[in-house]
């Protein structure tokens, strides 16, 4: 399987090294991170926090077994105020997954020079799973900590989940020949296996720093097999990750052909929003005639945006909130 071709624009290919007990995730976004960060006229900054989000919420949406629907937040005290994501499971076999990404941020007090996390100040990276109507949601916190987003991510996992787990990424604007400037992101996830769980080594204490590495969850033998994946990971280079000459499943023989790779079939992502005049009409249902009408404009509609995706609506006050007049197709209710 190794030897096979996929398409690398926008994909997420599963895969895992038995003989290291590892699995992970190689991604590549490209026109889905365009579609992403065209909805916005973010600053460059911005984009690069939201493209390095995006990329990461693929590859960890992908690990979890969805009905619906996992969300990323990043929420901190910065300029960069908050950077949410979406990943929609696929709705049937063959079809892609959906990813939304939107973030807010404060103009004045926004760093132009140096790296883009440095906008991103004392916080929280949660982690919400929604599996649908009937199941209970998931949510877990722990406090932004490390020196990017990335670094932020592998510390939930080993705080929240004690997994240790690994991310190597690359993304900005590139050129490719006759072709226009566009956003290319591409990534490698490595996790150790869940399934690894009765040769985890018992935490006793936390780390000095109150945040546990590898070395303080696993065993000696699991961590030095963890060890030689992530320094082989090492040797990766930008372009092997986002350019078009080196396909995914190439990639993974070079890194660890010794730890015997297995790669499955890979998820097809595209941007896709969920935002519908249905869902505004349900969150509004709660409001009472009086609260509908501070919320309705001069022009006597009441009007909504999606943060997402742009999309505008604007409806009736009169069909709005627990006391319409009418319902949604003018008609007395």
């Amino acid at each position: 399987m190794l030897g096979s071709k996929i398409a690398w624009d926008d994909t997420v290919l599963p895969f895992q090294l038995d003989k290291s007990d590892v699995r992970g995730r190689v991604a590549r976004l490209d026109g889905v991170l365009e579609n992403v960060l065209m909805q916005h006229d973010y600053p460059p900054a911005i984009e690069a926090l939201v493209a390095e989000v995006a990329l990461l919420t693929a590859m960890i949406g992908q690990t979890i077994k969805l009905r619906w629907k996992l969300s990323i937040q990043i929420r901190n005290d910065g300029p960069a105020r908050l950077i949410a994501t979406d990943y929609y499971a696929p709705t049937a076999d063959g079809k892609p997954a959906r990813i939304r990404a939107y973030a807010s941020y404060d103009k004045e007090r926004l760093q132009e020079d140096g790296d883009a996390y440095d906008n991103v100040g004392n916080g929280y990276f949660a982690i919400l799973i929604d599996q649908g109507e009937g199941m209970k949601p998931y949510q877990g916190i722990t406090p932004l900590t490390g020196s990017s987003l990335s670094n932020c991510a592998e510390n939930y996992f080993a705080q929240s989940e004690q997994l240790p787990t690994r991310f190597e990424l690359s993304f900005g604007r590139s050129t490719l020949s006759g072709e226009d400037e566009k956003w290319r992101a591409g990534g490698v996830m490595l996790q150790k296996m869940p399934k690894a769980s009765p040769s985890v080594a018992p935490v006793e204490n936390e780390a000095a720093d109150g945040v546990l590495k590898a070395e303080d969850i696993l065993s000696e033998d699991d961590f030095e097999n963890w060890n030689r994946a992530n320094i082989l990971l090492d040797s990766v280079d930008s372009l092997e990750l986002i350019g078009p000459s080196v396909q995914p499943t190439q990639l993974l023989t070079r890194l660890f052909h010794e730890d015997q790779p297995r790669v499955f079939d890979a998820q097809s992502v595209a941007f896709g929003c969920s935002c519908s005049e249905a869902s505004v009409r349900n969150s509004l249902s709660i409001y009472s005639a009086k609260d509908i009408k501070t919320m309705t404009t001069d022009a006597g509609v009441v009007s909504a945006d999606c943060q997402f995706c742009g999309m505008h609506y604007e409806m009736d006050p009169e069909t709005l909130g627990f006391e319409a007049k009418a319902g949604p197709d003018g008609r007395s209710a």
